[in-house]
This record gives C-alpha cells, sequence and structure tokens, in this order.
C-alpha cells in the first residue's frame, strides 16, 4: 500500500506495545529477576579507553540492523539510500518483539562475551535498557562519528537521565503517554492529571496496567518528578491510586486495548499513547489527546551497539545517515511516531499534500515546545530498586 497514512488505519500497529514493554515487568522480565541477573556492573569507560577502541576500528562494508515489527518501510528505502550512499550492504532482521524477551535471550550470549551477531540493536529507555548499559553490554559511542546526530536531533533527544550525554545509545524513535478522551461524552477540555481521579467519572477512567506508566501518572498527580524519586514517595504515589482505585473511579487496568474502549465510550478518559490516538483521529474517531499540565511521559526507542558487534564503524555510520532530515522524514511517513529529528515537520510540511499536511501539524507526531517542558522519563531504577517499585504498584493494579 503506497499511502503511508492508508497503511497506518489497515495495519496492526499493536505489537509495539503489546507486551507491556517498556516497564518489562513481564513473565520474562520477572524470571530473570527471580534468577538474579544481575552479574557484575560494570565501569564505566574512560574516555582514553573509548578513544583506544575506536582507533583500532574499520569500515568492513556491511552491517547488521535488528530492530522491532513495522519500524521500517516495507521496500527498506532509507536502508537502500544508505547502502547506496556508502557501499556498505546491510541485513536488515525483524527480531526483536518485547525488551524483556529480547534481553533474557541476549544476555547469557553478552555475559559469556559472545556476539549477538546484530550491529545495531533498539531498546526502549527502561529496565533492560538500564541493565544492558549497568552490565557493560553496550559499546560506548563515538561522537565524532555522529555529526548528523549533533546537528539535527533536538534537545530532548540528547543527554537522557538513562544515558548521560548519549554515552551509549542515540533515539531511533520516541513517543510520549498523555492523556485520551472521548470528546462525544467528555464535555470538558481535559488539561489536568487530576481529571483521572475525579469522582464525577466513576467508573469511566482508564488506567495503564504497566507498572511504570501508572507510577509515573501517579507520581505527576503527588508532585514528584520521576526521574528524581525516592521509595517514600513511590508509595505516596501508590496511595493516590488506591484512593482511585477503591472509589470505583478507574474502571480498569488496561493494556493496548484501552484505545478501543476510549473509542467506543467504555471507558471516557484514561491514560493513552500518542501513536494510538494519531490513528484513530486519521479514522475520524472522537477522541482527543493531552499532555496534562502536571507532566506526560516521553518513551524512547533507542539505538545502540552491543559489545562484539563485528562491524562498529558500519554501524555507527548508518545510526548517523537515519539523522539525515529527508531521511527521518521517509520513517516518519511510514513509522508515525515521534521523530527525535525537529526538521521532518518542515520538510513534510513543505510537500503539500494532505497526508504529509496532517502529519506536520499534528502535536502526536511533533509535540509543542511547551509540551516538551512538561515530559519526563522512566526511573532509571538498580536491581534493588526493582523489585521494590513493582512490588508497590504491581500491588495496586493486581490487587
Amino acid at each position: 500500500m503506497n499511502n503511508p497514512l492508508l497503511r497506518g488505519l489497515t495495519q496492526s500497529r499493536y505489537s509495539r506495545r503489546d507486551a507491556l514493554r517498556v516497564a518489562g515487568f513481564s513473565a520474562a522480565g520477572l524470571a530473570l529477576a527471580a534468577c538474579g541477573v544481575q552479574g557484575q556492573k560494570a565501569e564505566a569507560p574512560k574516555a582514553s579507553e573509548v578513544a583506544d577502541f575506536w582507533s583500532t576500528q574499520q569500515k568492513h562494508g556491511k552491517v547488521v540492523f535488528a530492530n522491532w515489527p513495522e519500524y521500517m518501510p516495507p521496500e527498506q528505502g532509507p536502508l537502500k539510500q544508505f547502502q547506496q550512499a556508502t557501499g556498505i550492504s546491510y541485513e536488515y532482521k525483524e527480531v526483536i518483539q518485547e525488551n524483556a524477551d529480547f534481553f533474557g535471550k541476549s544476555e547469557p550470549q553478552l555475559r559469556a562475551g559472545q556476539p549477538l551477531g546484530y550491529d545495531i540493536i533498539v531498546m526502549t529507555n527502561g529496565l533492560q535498557l538500564a541493565k544492558m548499559i549497568q552490565l557493560g553490554y553496550l559499546v560506548a559511542l563515538d561522537h565524532k562519528q555522529l555529526p548528523n546526530f549533533a546537528a539535527n536531533a533536538g534537545a530532548k533527544y540528547k543527554n537522557p537521565s538513562y544515558d548521560p550525554n548519549n554515552q551509549f545509545t542515540i533515539p531511533y524513535q520516541a513517543g510520549v503517554t498523555g492523556i485520551a478522551y472521548n470528546t462525544k461524552y467528555v464535555d470538558e477540555k481535559i488539561t489536568s492529571i487530576q481529571s483521572l481521579f475525579d469522582k464525577k467519572y466513576e467508573g469511566k477512567v482508564g488506567m495503564m496496567a504497566d507498572a511504570q506508566e501508572i507510577a509515573n501518572f501517579a507520581m505527576f498527580a503527588v508532585g514528584v518528578d520521576p526521574d528524581t524519586s525516592t521509595q517514600a514517595e513511590w508509595e505516596k504515589a501508590a496511595a493516590k491510586l488506591k484512593e482511585q482505585r477503591e472509589s470505583g473511579v478507574v474502571r480498569k487496568y488496561y493494556d493496548q486495548s484501552y484505545i478501543d474502549a476510549v473509542a467506543k465510550g467504555d471507558i471516557w478518559l484514561s491514560q493513552a499513547w500518542s501513536g494510538d490516538v494519531f490513528q484513530r483521529q486519521l479514522a475520524g474517531e472522537p477522541v482527543d489527546f493531552v499532555v496534562p499540565a502536571e507532566g506526560g511521559t516521553i518513551w524512547i526507542d533507542n539505538m545502540a551497539i552491543p559489545k562484539g558487534a563485528a562491524n562498529p564503524v558500519d554501524a555507527l555510520m548508518l545510526m548517523d545517515f537515519l539523522y539525515k532530515p529527508e531521511v527521518a522524514a521517509e520513517l516518519t511517513e511510514y513509522v508515525q511516531f515521534v521523530t527525535p529529528v525537529p526538521a521532518v515537520q518542515q520538510i513534510l510540511a513543505a510537500k503539500g499534500d494532505k497526508d504529509s499536511k496532517a502529519l506536520a501539524e499534528s502535536p502526536l507526531i511533533f509535540p509543542s515546545a511547551e509540551d516538551y517542558a512538561k515530559l519526563r522519563s522512566y526511573k532509571t531504577l538498580t536491581a534493588a530498586e526493582e523489585t521494590v517499585f513493582n512490588g508497590i504498584f504491581q500491588s495496586i493494579t493486581q490487587g
């Protein structure tokens, strides 16, 4: 199907979120935690060590890219352009279905010093990516070889809390967690996260079952920044969620199915992912989206080079190539998530056609500066904190 917007309406985009992938509190994630997959925390590499490593690396003329399903146009135009521009051949593999599962399969090999067979992997900020960094399983990047990233990445995508100075990762695509509401049933403009806790919406509110998603919004509701939060603040946030549950305000804790419930009017407002709402708006459904005044969550899918990668220079070249605005624009037209390259908006607007205009004008694809200022990441948890955090917030959704 040539029209990327129609493709988005007719193909399933749900695989990106079905498995509670951000928090990693799936069966696979909990099994890993129970087995004590912690390893030895690696020392942060010194600048001299990073420089020494890259001084010995050379371009090999090939690269293997491991990614999620439906995260590259079917004709693989950006990759073909890269091959034409650089002479580097590529293999593209859609082998990542869920963060915890991918980490569980990769960790024994990486711990044993064995290569994964991939030069680039894509993982979401959260528990598994934090473990990859803490255990020393990712190659520190040579930013001298990433000029397009330096020139074209938006400020929100540089120096993230989960990877200071982008030492190990640069973003691939991103998304926002905010509030979706059905304008057929909600006759006010939703602006505050407190609406999710308002008794007048009793039985008509949806919340996410994902532990880190629900935790972030509860912390926003009690005035806490997740990045700097403490156990005492988690407990304060959990008390807010418990009150919401026991008062009957929340109807259900959802996975992907929340968006159908909002569109049908089974619930009137819910925590929501921006990409889901954008698709429903294209379909003409009465669903609006807002980043609440107290804060919203930005999640980022990151490109990284795993230890033992055979072609790290070629990997860096491809990672940087995807930060060319015209290449990033092609990705955005297909993926329809938030791009880390702001210049894409102008490129799409200049095309002049209806579909490109819809993308360029959507705050769900290009959040405003005001919205970006309200967005926060997930708390980067240590192994010990993870157990406590999980216990606090899973007791709400499973209670």
